[in-house]
């Protein structure tokens, strides 16, 4: 072959061209779908950050609140007992009588979860909802086959 004459260009290969058909038509297939999806995550942040203060708020106001009532018994269990060891002394009783009861109950509660009844109504539950969105899916495959394309 002469040197100035330049060797035949091969054909582009079509297992490159059908990739980049594909991802070309994976990023339309999606591409609704993720922008829908960032816009969700992004209410989603925004609600959570939201509930955060709003839990915050809840529990400083909450503890301002019961520190006051527990001034005003304290208060009230002093001048009723002429002493106010004795008033905090008392004080600390029902405290600890509040503290027991929850732990109590806490308690009862975790053994209601833990119950077989409550166990076999959790996964019907579950099971129920993952055949409800399997019976959803066929059904828009169904209708989706039905559908003329374009």
């Amino acid at each position: 072959m002469p040197p100035d004459v330049a060797p035949p260009l091969t054909p582009p290969s079509r297992l490159l061209d059908e990739l980049s058909q594909l991802g070309g038509a994976i990023k339309r297939l999606f591409g609704a779908q993720l922008h829908l999806l960032a816009a969700e995550l992004g209410l989603a942040r925004s609600a959570v950050s939201w509930m955060l203060a709003a839990g915050l708020a809840a529990t400083v106001a909450g503890v301002g609140f019961g520190l006051t009532v527990l001034g005003l018994i304290g208060l009230l269990l002093a001048e009723w007992f002429g002493s106010w060891p004795w008033a905090l002394v008392t004080l600390a009783g029902l405290q600890l009588v509040f503290l027991f009861g929850a732990i109590w109950l806490f308690r009862r509660c975790m053994h209601w979860m833990s119950m077989p009844a409550t166990r076999h109504g959790w996964g019907a539950m579950m099971r129920q909802t993952v055949q409800r969105a399997e019976q959803q899916v066929a059904l828009d495959k169904l209708q989706d086959e039905g559908k003329p394309s374009k």
